[in-house]
């Protein structure tokens, strides 16, 4: 797994590196669809089953990149995407990308002032939402100076735009240019390894190449069905099922939120072939009555990402898919995101990994203490050590936060993920520990930089701070510790009800111990550590 020719301490995937085609993710997924991929279907909207071939998505991006070149948008402009899984995401985010605009997706659940935060962040001219998130797209688009009629709704609303009146216009798709390598695709918000959101500037290259990167170890057919319940505006929904899915011409089945009974209606009403799941819906196939009750057998392949997914649970994901591969894959959100899947015939990769280095992609292991390069096994098992990853997909850097950027990537292009892992001989990663304060809710990253601060603007609180404690079925759930102000009566069900009224539910803090004092190190630092140890 070594280069010893080079640098020793660099680990390299054992898969060959794939050609990455120096285009555009729209020349890239749509230029080549022809033939009989024409008349395959695309897109199936779960709830009411309605159908779209790929020949209509391909004329709905054109029409809808047309659409938006007419409203003056292209090159340089930034176009919030706020919906949940409907088969038009899919259309209007690869037009908005034709149009050479480039795409912030904002997380269904956001509250307006979560909108607005992102809209003002990443500069964004326009936003695109569905009517029953207008509410929370309306006080987010005030906030950030957007006027209604630059508030597309697709479905309609009193006030603004819809999809079908910008279509109406049946505006040609415009002729952009641009460097594929250079060019931002899209901006998701991600806390990186610390501290608040940031916009994580991913290129129309890291998106392509980790398509590619990806389905070197999980390829995907045309005859494939993938139900698309993670959502599309996360990183892993975007890249591995939506973006995949497309470029192999396989079929996606849109679900706006994920409800175990349509989801296990539509495994096996469809015959479902592929699940990417987070562990929370593993762990429903796996201990749920409903989903004994129902056919699975089309499943060959289940993947679990965006979270930690432990060997036992793996086990008894397996034993109710008797005939499916249970993987699981790491990476995130500045790696596009897939940086290590379990190839989907090495079956002799415990599942207890998050697999092997993708192609095109190395990585080192280093002492996080020191720096020092973790030397790797001739056999057994290595030394913990932070992992760093290098390759095509890893994001150009953090929107207009050059600190972030230097504290997170190297000069040398290495990126730190703030994750602590080892690795076998046979190349095979685990991921033991982490250094970044991350919390991982259902697959959903919460900051516990941002809870803080909104805890610290309460008048009963003199100073606080949130860790994620183990749940087993979200995985962790942000617990705050807080110090009343002198003579506060301040309750736990207090402390929980308003950060409840001013976050996503995803965000909300589940459990609350009031202390003396948030222990902190010299430089005014939160030990979260010792918080933990608790």
């Amino acid at each position: 797994m070594s280069d010893s020719s080079a640098d020793a301490s660099v680990i390299r995937s054992p898969h060959p590196d794939v050609e990455i085609p120096d285009v555009s993710l729209y020349d890239f997924l749509f230029a080549p669809l022809a033939g009989a991929d024409l008349d395959r279907v695309a897109v199936v909207d779960g709830p009411s089953g309605e159908q779209t071939t790929y020949r209509a998505l391909r004329d709905q991006v054109d029409a809808i990149a047309g659409a938006f070149a007419a409203r003056g948008l292209g090159v340089g402009d930034v176009v919030a995407l706020h919906s949940p899984n409907v088969p038009a995401f899919v259309s209007v985010f690869h037009g908005l990308l034709r149009a050479g605009v480039t795409v912030t997706t904002v997380n269904a659940l956001a509250t307006g002032a979560e909108v607005g935060k992102q809209l003002r962040a990443s500069g964004a001219r326009a936003l695109v939402t569905v009517s029953p998130l207008l509410a929370a797209a309306e006080a987010g688009a005030d906030a950030a100076g957007i006027g209604p009629h630059d508030v597309v709704v697709l479905d309609g609303a009193d006030g603004h735009p819809s999809l079908g009146e910008l279509l109406a216009g049946g505006h040609p798709a415009p002729d952009v240019a641009f460097d594929p390598a250079t060019h931002l695709a899209v901006l998701p918000y991600s806390s990186g390894t610390t501290g608040l959101p940031k916009g994580v500037m991913l290129t129309h290259r890291n998106l392509v190449a980790n398509v590619l990167q990806t389905e070197a170890y999980i390829p995907l057919t045309p005859d494939d069905v993938i139900p698309a319940v993670l959502p599309f505006f996360h990183i892993y929904g975007m890249t591995v099922l939506m973006n995949g899915a497309v470029y192999q011409r396989s079929t996606l089945v849109t679900l706006p939120r994920f409800d175990l009974a349509e989801y296990l209606r539509v495994v096996e009403q469809h015959r479902s072939t592929v699940l990417f799941v987070a562990p929370p819906i593993a762990l429903a196939l796996a201990k749920h009555p409903a989903a004994a009750q129902r056919d699975l057998s089309s499943v060959r392949i289940l993947m679990s990402g965006a979270a930690p997914f432990d060997e036992h649970l793996a086990g008894a994901v397996a034993a109710r898919l008797p005939g499916a591969r249970v993987m699981q894959g790491y990476g995130m959100s500045e790696m596009s995101p897939v940086s290590h899947v379990i190839p989907v015939d090495r079956t002799d990769v415990s599942s207890g990994s998050v697999g092997m280095l993708v192609p095109n992609m190395t990585a080192k292991i280093v002492d996080p203490a020191t720096g020092a390069p973790v030397p790797l096994p001739a056999e057994g098992v290595s030394a913990p050590g932070e992992l760093l990853c290098a390759g095509p997909n890893v994001m150009v850097g953090y929107l207009a936060d050059e600190a972030s950027t230097r504290d997170t990537l190297e000069p040398d292009g290495y990126l730190h993920t703030g994750d602590i892992v080892t690795v076998d001989a046979d190349g095979a990663f685990f991921v033991v520990d982490r250094l970044k304060e991350l919390i991982k809710h259902k697959g959903y990253q919460v900051a516990p930089a941002e809870l803080e601060a909104l805890l610290l603007t309460h008048p009963e609180i003199a100073d606080a701070a949130v860790i994620g404690v183990p749940d087993p079925e979200s995985g962790e759930v942000p617990k705050a510790f807080v110090v009343r102000a002198d003579g506060s009566a301040l309750t736990a069900d207090d402390v929980q009800s308003f950060v409840a009224e001013q976050v996503a539910p995803y965000k909300k803090v589940r459990a609350v111990e009031f202390v003396d004092a948030v222990p902190k190190s010299a430089a005014g630092k939160i030990l979260r550590k010792e918080l933990r140890q608790r």
